[in-house]
């Protein structure tokens, strides 16, 4: 325990302490205070004023047990926080004594002196714990009811200030849950923490009343210094969520803290238990209660799928959270993509009725077709996909993340556009602040032509997820809808904030194509294509762009290695195509865009419409008679 650093008696508000003696009293009358509460509050009076952290606290205080975790440590802290506050009278709204520091600790923020130690006369064995003796019954009463009065007037003036206030003030209609915090000391097991974040965030997105801001934009702030008045500006919400999570066995902690944005006051705390097969229950029992305290409408509907989530073994979420790390931080990348496949695949082996890991299967065979690393055929891997997202709706049809997947499936693999819009809708209805289906559906609404209300939905993506990777969502956009200022806008920003993905630099040099400006184009290709290992899409812009220059050897070199590789794995007869009318070989350009037309190319359902590179066939029959064919009109 601590050693009292004082030999003299402290003085704070209307408390005495003697650190030696372990005694707290105020006005004179001891305050029963014992333990590690007592110990927390002398660690804070050893230096008045700085910052004592959570971390020096477990070391001091809870570190001499064997069995202490984690876990144990969160518990007791919280516990013995609240016992402080309660003697002291202290609350965390309004502290007068104990300052919470947000992720870091607390600070002793009350003025505190000496007192002469001959001032402070121990109590006799058997003595009142509350009440000194020598105080009579009638000097008791004396004190005692005016101040009965005077405390009845002060509730009833309480109550009514409440009421109004309660009346008054407005519910917080947006808010960003900001990275849990690992408190397991392991590095490796960081996707643990943040795979729980993003299910948070996933249940928060499925309230209505409420705007939940998007895992891309919160994640940027992992282990940042900013404030959390800064981050609410940055992201214009009312509130904060933050906390932490730890693992210890088969047992999991989620602890918790709503906080106001603009002020950083400390609105609701809490800490979850279960085991590690009830994580769903846990996470969906955090959101009921974040949605409580901003006053959030809840669906009936959504009320029961938040009180009946089922029981996971064990063993299957922690390769599920694995899957999900590296889909959701690497989904442009191939060896990512193939790791999170791997991770689902596990996950359903050891627990063949978990859903979401059915929807994360789907997602990454079809990331990987849009990557041209899939080891598979479209047919084929459209056929699994399609397969993993009926059994995930299958065991739950309320995966809202499932919805916008066969929305992507009906667009790009199917061609069917009704469909489409069905899909994404529903995925909009069942999470509303989801952001990768309102940005899906905004792209989906830029391919169709319907400009104005794409750019709405883009307005409202944005407000989901405003941070830089937003840039990739509005170039799909600005490119389906051939704003080409815009898009050289989009893909500058893009490459400013992320100058090694190699999409950015794609998608200014589209950008610089339709401006006119071939030669800043030709460099964006070629960093394009260097970043993403020569992805096809990426080397085909290249060559338009070289015959565009007159560089026609080089254009034909590129159309040489992209049929050179079809012959061992898959190249969209439509990129190829899209080369040969760069080179101005019509007839030969037709022949392949009517073989990806009878494989349904996922090139074709993008490209077809707002594709540049083959502006020169649109004037002809055969071209019109296409898209007609397609479903589409110019």
């Amino acid at each position: 325990m601590v050693e009292a650093p004082h030999s003299q008696p402290l003085r704070f508000g209307v408390f005495e302490v003697n650190l030696q003696a372990r005694e707290l009293r105020k006005h004179g009358v001891r305050v029963r205070l014992r333990g590690q509460p007592f110990a927390i509050l002398a660690m804070h009076l050893e230096k008045p004023g700085e910052v004592v952290t959570r971390e020096e606290m477990r070391k001091r205080l809870w570190s001499n047990g064997v069995d202490e975790t984690f876990v144990d440590f969160e518990h007791s802290m919280n516990s013995a926080i609240k016992k402080l506050r309660a003697a002291l009278n202290d609350s965390p709204e309004n502290s007068r004594y104990i300052e919470t520091i947000p992720r870091l600790g607390y600070r002793f923020i009350a003025p505190v002196e000496e007192v002469a130690a001959e001032a402070w006369k121990p109590y006799e064995r058997g003595q009142a714990t509350e009440t000194p003796a020598h105080v009579t019954w009638p000097r008791r009463l004396a004190v005692l009811i005016p101040a009965l009065a005077l405390t009845a007037a002060l509730v009833v003036w309480l109550a009514q200030t409440a009421s109004h206030r309660t009346s008054a003030a407005a519910p917080l209609r947006s808010i960003a849950v900001l990275p849990l915090a690992d408190l397991s000391g392991d590095p490796s097991q960081d996707f643990f923490a943040e795979g729980m974040t993003d299910q948070l965030i996933t249940d928060l997105a499925k309230i209505g009343s409420l705007r939940v801001v998007s895992r891309t934009s919160v994640m940027r702030y992992k282990g940042t210094k900013k404030s959390l008045p800064e981050i609410a500006k940055e992201l214009n919400v009312d509130a904060i969520v933050e906390g932490s999570v730890v693992r210890a066995g088969q047992k999991v902690r989620i602890t918790a803290q709503l906080l106001q944005g603009s002020t950083d006051k400390h609105l609701w705390a809490e800490s979850y238990d279960r085991d590690l097969g009830d994580v769903l229950r846990l996470q969906n029992d955090v959101a009921q209660a974040i949605a409580a305290q901003v006053r959030a409408e809840l669906s009936p509907e959504l009320k029961v799928q938040l009180q009946s989530a089922r029981p996971i073994k064990p063993e299957a979420y922690e390769p599920y959270l694995r899957g999900r790390y590296y889909f959701t931080n690497q989904f442009t990348s191939a060896s990512a993509l193939n790791k999170a496949k791997s991770d689902f695949e596990e996950a359903i082996r050891k627990d063949p009725s978990f859903a979401l890991a059915y929807a994360g299967l789907a997602d990454t065979y079809v990331y990987l077709m849009f990557t041209g690393q899939s080891e598979l055929p479209p047919d084929r891997a459209y056929k699994s996909a399609k397969e993993a997202l009926n059994k995930a709706l299958e065991l739950d049809d309320s995966i809202g993340e499932a919805y916008d997947t066969l929305g992507v499936l009906s667009w790009r693999f199917e061609w069917n556009w009704d469909a489409a819009e069905r899909n994404f809708k529903k995925a909009i209805e069942l999470a509303p602040s989801y952001s990768c289906a309102r940005e899906d559906h905004a792209i989906y609404l830029s391919f169709l032509g319907r400009r104005a209300e794409a750019q709405m939905e883009i307005a409202k993506s944005k407000t989901i997820d405003p941070s830089p990777s937003f840039e990739m969502t509005a170039a799909a956009a600005e490119y389906q809808l051939r704003d080409y200022r815009a898009l050289v806008d989009s893909g500058r920003r893009g490459v400013a904030s992320d100058p090694n993905e190699w999409s950015h630099h794609y998608n200014l040099a589209e950008g610089y194509v339709g401006m006119g400006k071939i030669l800043e184009a030709t460099y964006e290709y070629q960093r394009a294509v260097e970043l993403s290992e020569r992805n096809p899409d990426a080397t085909a812009g290249l060559a338009h762009a070289y015959a565009m220059t007159g560089m026609t050897a080089q254009a034909q070199e590129i159309l040489r290695d992209l049929e050179q590789k079809s012959k061992n794995a898959y190249v969209s007869p439509y990129t190829i195509a899209t080369v040969y009318a760069s080179l101005g070989d019509k007839d030969k350009a037709f022949d392949l865009l009517e073989r990806a037309y009878r494989q349904k190319s996922l090139e074709m359902s993008w490209h077809l419409k707002a594709d540049f590179r083959i502006d020169n066939l649109r004037s002809d029959p055969r071209f019109h008679d296409l898209m007609r064919r397609a479903g589409l009109t110019e």
